[in-house]
C-alpha cells in the first residue's frame, strides 16, 4: 500500500465517522462542528485526485462561508433538544431503511463492474506546472457552456424570488419608505414645537397606616 492510497483511507473514514456524527449527535451545534470536520476531509480527498481548485473552493466557500452561518443560525434558534430526541428516536427505523436503501444504490453505481480501473483507469499523473483553475474554466465555458449558463439563470431567478419576498408588505409589519425619509427637512419635519401650560402632577396619597391597640384605646378614652 502506497502513501497516497494510506491517505486516501485515513481521510475516507475521517468522512464517514464525521457523516455519522452529523446525524446521531443530539447537540445541533456539534452536528455543525462535525459537518465542517466532514467537508474539511472531503477537500482533502479532492486533493488527492489533483483537484485543487475544487478542494480550496470546498474549504473557502463551505466551511468558511456556509458553514459558519450554519453555525450562528443553529445556536441563535432555541432547539428543543427533548423533542429532537424523540422524533429521533420515532424515525430511526425509517433512517436507517434509506440509509440501507442508498448505500445499496452507491454500490450498484460504484461497484467494481461498473467503477473500476478496468471501465475507468487510472488518469496519467499531470506536469508540476498544470493548472487545475485554467483547465476547469476552460472546459466550463466551452464544452458546458449551455449548462453553466442555465446554471446562473436558475441561480438569479432563486435571488430574485428572494428579494421579493423579503420586500413584500404586510398590513401588520412596520417599515420605513427611503423615498420619503431621504426628503425629510432638519427643521418642521423633525421636531415640532408645542406651547402648552404646565401642569402640576398630583402627589401620590400615602397608604394609610394599620391602626394599633394603643391608637384604639384613645379613641375610645372620653
Amino acid at each position: 500500500m502506497g502513501f497516497e492510497k494510506f491517505l486516501f483511507y485515513v481521510f475516507a473514514a475521517i468522512t464517514v465517522f464525521a457523516a455519522g456524527m452529523v446525524v446521531t449527535r443530539r447537540n445541533p451545534v456539534h452536528a455543525v462542528l462535525y459537518l465542517v470536520l466532514a467537508f474539511a476531509s472531503s477537500a482533502a480527498l479532492w486533493l488527492l485526485i489533483e483537484a485543487e481548485f475544487l478542494g480550496i473552493a470546498l474549504v473557502l466557500v463551505y466551511v468558511g462561508a456556509v458553514m459558519v452561518l450554519f453555525l450562528f443560525v443553529v445556536m441563535m434558534l432555541d432547539v428543543d433538544i427533548a423533542a429532537m430526541r424523540a422524533q429521533f428516536i420515532k424515525h430511526l427505523p425509517l433512517g436507517l431503511g434509506i440509509a440501507a436503501l442508498m448505500v445499496f444504490n452507491l454500490f450498484l453505481v460504484l461497484g467494481p463492474s461498473s467503477f473500476g480501473l478496468e471501465a475507468f483507469p487510472k488518469p496519467a499523473p499531470k506536469p508540476a506546472d498544470f493548472s487545475n483553475t485554467s483547465e476547469l474554466g476552460l472546459n466550463l465555458y466551452t464544452v458546458y457552456v449551455y449548462q453553466f449558463e442555465i446554471a446562473a439563470v436558475i441561480l438569479l431567478v432563486a435571488i430574485v424570488a428572494a428579494i421579493r419576498l423579503t420586500l413584500r408588505r404586510r398590513p401588520d409589519t412596520k417599515y420605513l419608505d427611503p423615498g420619503v425619509q431621504v426628503k425629510v427637512r432638519k427643521g418642521p419635519d423633525r421636531i415640532r414645537m408645542v406651547s402648552m401650560p404646565a401642569e402640576q402632577i398630583p402627589r401620590p396619597v400615602a397608604a394609610e397606616e394599620p391602626k394599633t391597640q394603643n391608637d384604639e384605646d384613645k379613641e375610645m378614652a372620653p
